[in-house]
């Protein structure tokens, strides 16, 4: 591996995320982090997750392009090099054989593409997706399918999102209840009249 250089990084970081954000694809920065970021990607349309919208979380390490960046799907796939669980992606040019020749576009114009086009059944992080598609690919095929229906397509995607958000809104209006509750339990303790309990709401 080559010597690290700082000035060097930063310098390629930027460019790179810059020739990124001047392409065609959705990128959103973390505030906190400006090299960890979420891209979005469209399924290729040559392979079973056509018409998914992928949202991917991309961390670039200090020592990149020296190093290679962290790449995870944070939209749920079935697919026997992604874990299910965690988004990780099972990928020898990324994990072993990387190198600062490469940039974000390899990884998303090239890398990722194959990844989803060409599954390797031998070398899985999803041995549920790896043994399905070996015993049964047809049921494999569908699988795919429904998990891009279900998680990937714009539609359900927003969806979701609202789900989320009508959840929170719950869970707040759960914390405002029982917080109101202590309170009347804990007036009730001080020996407080009915009346007196009632002024105060």
């Amino acid at each position: 591996m080559q010597s690290y250089n700082p000035a060097v990084s930063h310098k390629r970081k930027e460019r790179d995320i810059a020739k990124l954000m001047m392409s065609n694809y959705h990128v959103e920065q973390c505030a906190q982090n400006p090299y960890n970021f979420k891209v979005n990607i469209n399924g290729p349309s040559d392979s079973l997750y056509a018409g998914g919208v992928y949202t991917i979380n991309v961390l670039l390490p200090e020592q990149y392009p020296y190093k290679s960046p962290s790449i995870g799907f944070l939209t749920k796939i079935f697919h026997p090099n992604i874990d299910e669980a965690s988004g990780s992606v099972c990928l020898d040019v990324i994990n072993q054989a990387w190198s600062p020749m490469y940039d974000l576009m390899n990884v998303f114009e090239v890398f990722l593409p194959q990844l989803l086009n060409y599954p390797n059944p031998s070398d899985p992080l999803n041995p549920d997706a790896a043994s399905l598609l070996i015993r049964d690919k047809p049921r494999y095929e569908k699988k795919v399918k429904d998990m891009v229906l279900k998680y990937a397509t714009k539609h359900n995607k927003e969806v979701q999102n609202i789900e989320i958000i009508k959840e929170s809104k719950q869970d707040d209006e759960d914390n405002v209840s029982l917080i109101s509750l202590d309170n009347v339990s804990q007036l009730s303790e001080h020996s407080y009249g009915h009346a007196e309990i009632q002024s105060l709401f």
